[in-house]
């Protein structure tokens, strides 16, 4: 495939940036449901895994819609972080982020939910047999059994977010230079008569990017599983 062109490498450019801050949002909150998910037991819990894994299910336009009531300019989230953070998401990158951060996040928690389960518990009480408190315990024994998972769910949810579409365009719009990622800019082209060789470009494009991601994803997969089976030998 020739070179990219300026439109093309502002497009790549665009979704790379919007995956990487949803990454970066999404992580705190995506580690604490998956700790809470495989650690705790509370009345509730499934239906705080269902909520979690909504996205998945759901339209992707609903999740747009149900984001357009929360973070629009009159919603009760969209003012706060406007009056509050002076912080924008409608027709902004900050909502195609935020659009893909929420589509991204089940999978991100259940890659990191598999790889804390997997962790064994014998191995932490060991620690705190020998005098490791509760945080040196998990930032010295659970964090580093759990980083192979924590970082594949990570590079998921950044295939996942490249790949977005329905809720971003839904909450953020079609906006060249602003909010058109990769699938949006296919979109975009496909309206157009005699642009099959842009569609194919963007098309290429976008398949060997999330085919990286991909590969890295389950490059990290297996060797959480290799450091598990080696950790229980």
């Amino acid at each position: 495939m020739p070179a990219l062109t300026p439109e093309e490498w502002q497009v790549l450019v665009l979704s790379l940036k919007v995956s990487f801050v949803a990454m970066a949002a999404a992580l705190p909150l995506a580690f604490a449901l998956a700790w809470v998910l495989a650690r705790w037991r509370f009345p509730g819990k499934v239906l705080l895994d269902a909520l979690v894994h909504l996205p998945l299910v759901l339209p992707p336009v609903v999740t747009g819609w149900l984001l357009l009531i929360a973070f629009g300019t009159n919603g009760p989230l969209g003012r706060f972080f406007a009056e509050w953070l002076g912080l924008t998401f409608l027709f902004r990158w900050t909502g195609a982020a935020l659009a893909a951060a929420v589509m991204a996040l089940p999978l991100m928690v259940r890659a990191m939910r598999l790889s804390i389960e997997a962790v064994d518990r014998r191995l932490e009480q060991a620690a705190r047999t020998l005098g490791a408190g509760r945080w040196r315990t998990f930032a010295t024994v659970t964090l580093p059994l759990a980083m192979p998972g924590v970082l594949a769910g990570l590079v998921l949810g950044l295939a996942r977010s490249i790949g977005e579409f329905g809720a971003t365009i839904t909450f953020a719009s079609n906006i060249p230079g602003e909010t058109q990622t990769l699938p949006l800019a296919i979109y975009s082209a496909l309206q157009m008569p005699g642009s099959e060789w842009q569609v194919t470009r963007l098309a290429v494009l976008s398949i060997l990017v999330s085919v990286v991601a991909l590969v890295a994803s389950e490059w990290l997969a297996r060797r959480s599983g290799q450091g598990g089976a080696h950790h229980a030998l």
